[in-house]
C-alpha cells in the first residue's frame, strides 16, 4: 500500500505539472487573440431555482468528498480490505473526489454572481483536469470489470493474476492513458483565435461549446472531438456491458446458484458504468444537443454521479459496512479516550 501511494503521488505531481504547462501555454495564445475570458450564462435565472441548487448542491458536494474520503480511509486502515478490487474502488473514490472539485465549487460559486466569468487560462485548465479524470475513470471501470471476470471465472487463479504488479500497472495505464485523452484534444484548441463572442451558454468550460466560439472553420476538430471523447465513450460502454453479460453466462454454465450472487456483484457495477457513461455519450455524440438538457445532464455527471458511486459500492457491500463501523468505532473510542 505504500508503494501505490508514493507512485499516486508522483503521478499527481506530473498531473498537476501537466495542468499548469498547458494553463500557461493557454494563456500565452489568449494574449494573441482577442477573448481574455469567457462569460457563462450558467443553469437558470430563476433566484428561487437558484436557491434551491444552492442547498441542494452544497449538501451533495460536501455528501460527495465526505463519502468518498471515507471510503478511501476505510480501505487503507482496514487489512482485511487489501485486495485487487479495492484496491481499484481507493482510486477510484480519489477520481470521484476530483470530478467533485473541478466543476461543482466554481458552480456553486457563480449560482448567484451577475456576471460568470472564468478566464481564459482557466478555461483551459478547467478542460484539461475534467478531460483527464474522465479517462482515468473510464479506464479504472474496465479494469473493475476485468477484476470482477476474473473473480467470479477463474478464482482460483484470481491472486496470480490480479497481483500487485498488475493493479499498479493498471492503474498507472489509466493515468497515462488519461493524461493522453486530454492532451491530444487540447492542443488543437490552444491554437484556435478566439476574437468574440465570448458566451458560453453552461456553467463550466468544455469542447463542444468552445470550439464553437472559435473564429474559424472548426469542423475537423469538432468531429475529432466526437471520435475522442464521445466513440470512445461508447464503445468503453458497450465493452462493459458484454463483459457482464460474458461473466453471467460463464456462471450460469458451471452453477446456476452463483449466479444470483454474480448478480447482485456485478449490478453494483452495471450501476456505476451507466451513471458515468450516459451523460458522457449523449454530450457527445447526440447529433441535436438541448442546452436545457445537457445542463441538466452535466449537473448529474458533475454533482450526483460521484456521490451515487460512494453511496452504491457502500451500501451494496457488506464488507465495507462492517469495515465503516469499525472505524467509526475506534473514532468514537478515542474521541472518549481523549
Amino acid at each position: 500500500m505504500q508503494n501505490f501511494i508514493n507512485i499516486l503521488i508522483l503521478v499527481s505531481c506530473y498531473f498537476l505539472l501537466s495542468g499548469n504547462i498547458l494553463a500557461d501555454k493557454s494563456m500565452d495564445r489568449a494574449n494573441n487573440s482577442v477573448v481574455s475570458e469567457f462569460v457563462f450564462l450558467g443553469l437558470t435565472d430563476s433566484w428561487e431555482i437558484q436557491l434551491l441548487l444552492f442547498v441542494f448542491s452544497s449538501m451533495v458536494y460536501v455528501a460527495s468528498m465526505m463519502g468518498n474520503s471515507f471510503i478511501m480511509l476505510t480501505v487503507i486502515s482496514d487489512p482485511h480490505l487489501h485486495s485487487p478490487m479495492y484496491f481499484l474502488l481507493v482510486n477510484l473514490s480519489f477520481i470521484d473526489l476530483g470530478i467533485s472539485s473541478v466543476i461543482s465549487p466554481k458552480m456553486i460559486y457563480d449560482l448567484f454572481r451577475k456576471r460568470k466569468v472564468i478566464s481564459f487560462g482557466g478555461c483551459i485548465a478547467q478542460i484539461f483536469f475534467i478531460h483527464v479524470i474522465g479517462g482515468v475513470e473510464m479506464v479504472l471501470l474496465i479494469a473493475m470489470a476485468f477484476d470482477r471476470y476474473v473473480a467470479i471465472c477463474k478464482p482460483l487463479h484470481y491472486l496470480t493474476i490480479m497481483n500487485r504488479k498488475m493493479c499498479i500497472l493498471l492503474t498507472v495505464a489509466a493515468w497515462v492513458i488519461g493524461l493522453a485523452h486530454s492532451v491530444i484534444q487540447l492542443v488543437f484548441v490552444i491554437s484556435l483565435p478566439f476574437c468574440g463572442p465570448n458566451v458560453l451558454d453552461s456553467f463550466y468550460c468544455d469542447f463542444p461549446r468552445l470550439i464553437k466560439l472559435a473564429c474559424t472553420d472548426t469542423y475537423r476538430l469538432e468531429f475529432m472531438v466526437i471520435a475522442n471523447s464521445g466513440f470512445i465513450s461508447l464503445g468503453s460502454f458497450f465493452i462493459l456491458i458484454v463483459s457482464y453479460i460474458s461473466i453471467l453466462i460463464t456462471v450460469r454454465k458451471h452453477s446456476s446458484a452463483g449466479t444470483t450472487k454474480a448478480l447482485s456483484t456485478l449490478s453494483t457495477h452495471v450501476m456505476v458504468v451507466i451513471l458515468f457513461f450516459g451523460p458522457c455519450i449523449f454530450v457527445y455524440i447526440w447529433p441535436h444537443p438541448t442546452s436545457h438538457l445537457d445542463k441538466n445532464l452535466a449537473v448529474f455527471d458533475a454533482v450526483l454521479t460521484p456521490f451515487f458511486n460512494s453511496v452504491i459500492y457502500t451500501f451494496r457491500n457488506n464488507e465495507m459496512k462492517v469495515a465503516m463501523r469499525k472505524v467509526c468505532s475506534r473514532f468514537i473510542i478515542y474521541r472518549r479516550i481523549s
